[in-house]
């Protein structure tokens, strides 16, 4: 195998050619929809009633972050094929939890938000049909409308936050006419709590221009370093980051406000990670050391190629460069992450860093079930539509 060196930033890398990773072809989207359609039937098997609490370490109500994710990935599914039983297992979801947050509609903590992203989605499919049910969102709208009118802009001190919190803030905003003071307060909002997480939190912001990725909370901000000396960029971190950005995008009207902000961020990281990719498709949960539990992770993966896809589909992103590093990603996720049963190995169990969750194997189970296959549902369900688009058809 032939490489050529690339520098980027401070680290030396690798990146196969263009010729070798084209070997691989993205699978037709019947096969593409059957491997979703397995692992998502596995889950509802193993998790009939939708209400039903989460016991691991301790007992949590199912509306937590981790199933909210599980219910992105299941709305997404659902845009591509839509079976009564998942718009049924989602209403239940809500139903279960009258529609409300886990810690009440005074909460301004965005993993207990992240379920508003779903509560919204269906109000949505409702009130196209014409059935308004405010129900749906009165306690996400209620939590977000008081953060909206708050002077307080450091929340997400964390960068998963932008995945559970920033596309409420979109769909709100765009509930709303459009170019409204109602939805420009939301779109607002968004923008000035999101910069503060990327410019301020840590003394110099969890974005790292230099590098195009981000640290995941203040405790990995330089000085800390990982153990080849590197900057620690946790894969499923930054892949929060990067669903955050792409939700956003796709929510938002073309117009809105700060939207070339976060397009221009959503490019530089695409750019960033194609050379860290694996030479087996996955990516390493620690980016830039594979040395720190280095191996086969999902999540991560998932999300990266969630986003590559879904910059090819719309425009953003060259079909050339990215369709070959997509498809070598999804071909591994769906081959060897994918048991029979439609269980999913390398899932990194919760945490905020590489050591967290391990070990990271295809037996072993995480701590939480749910918001793995979420990730991968996202990914799965752009990749069937990037399979039917011109983009695709040209390769």
């Amino acid at each position: 195998m032939k490489c050529r060196p690339i520098r980027y930033g401070f680290t030396l890398l690798f990146v196969v050619t263009a010729l070798v990773v084209q070997a691989q072809k993205l699978p037709g989207r019947k096969e593409i929809l059957a491997k979703m359609t397995l692992v998502n039937a596995y889950f509802m098997k193993t998790w009939p009633d939708p209400g039903k609490e989460i016991v691991t370490n301790k007992t949590r109500p199912s509306n937590i972050w981790t199933r909210a994710v599980y219910y992105e990935g299941l709305m997404a599914l659902y845009g591509i094929d839509k079976q009564k039983a998942y718009y049924d297992y989602a209403v239940e979801w809500g139903v279960k939890h009258n529609w409300g947050l886990r810690s009440g509609n005074k909460t301004r903590n965005a993993d207990d938000q992240c379920c508003g992203q779903t509560y919204i989605d269906l109000y949505w499919i409702d009130r196209e049909a014409g059935h308004l049910q405010p129900e749906r969102i009165r306690d996400i709208k209620a939590s977000i409308d008081a953060m909206v009118a708050s002077d307080k802009v450091d929340d997400w001190n964390w960068i998963d936050a932008l995945q559970m919190a920033m596309p409420v803030f979109a769909q709100l905003g765009t509930l709303e006419k459009k170019g409204s003071d109602a939805a420009t307060a939301y779109f607002e909002k968004m923008y000035q709590i999101y910069t503060y997480s990327k410019t301020k939190h840590g003394g110099i912001g969890l974005y790292n221009p230099a590098d195009h990725l981000w640290w995941r909370d203040k405790d990995f901000v330089p000085p800390y370093k990982e153990p080849n000396g590197q900057n620690c960029y946790w894969s499923r971190g930054n892949g929060w980051v990067v669903a955050a950005l792409v939700r956003v995008l796709d929510i938002m009207p073309k117009d809105a406000p700060h939207r070339d902000e976060y397009q221009k961020t959503y490019l530089e990281m695409m750019q960033a990670l194609v050379p860290l990719q694996r030479p087996d498709g996955y990516w390493n949960v620690s980016l830039h050391d594979p040395t720190n539990y280095g191996g086969k992770e999902l999540t991560g993966t998932a999300l990266f190629v969630y986003g590559m896809a879904w910059g090819i589909n719309h425009g953003l992103l060259d079909r050339k460069t990215y369709l070959p590093v997509i498809a070598k990603a999804w071909n591994a996720m769906a081959t060897e992450s994918v048991h029979p049963s439609g269980f999913l190995g390398y899932v990194q169990g919760t945490g905020k860093e590489p050591k967290d969750g391990q070990p990271v194997t295809y037996d072993s189970k995480p701590d939480f079930e749910d918001y793995g296959l979420g990730c991968l549902l996202l990914a799965g369900t752009e990749l069937y539509k990037l399979n039917e688009s011109s983009a695709y058809r040209k390769n």
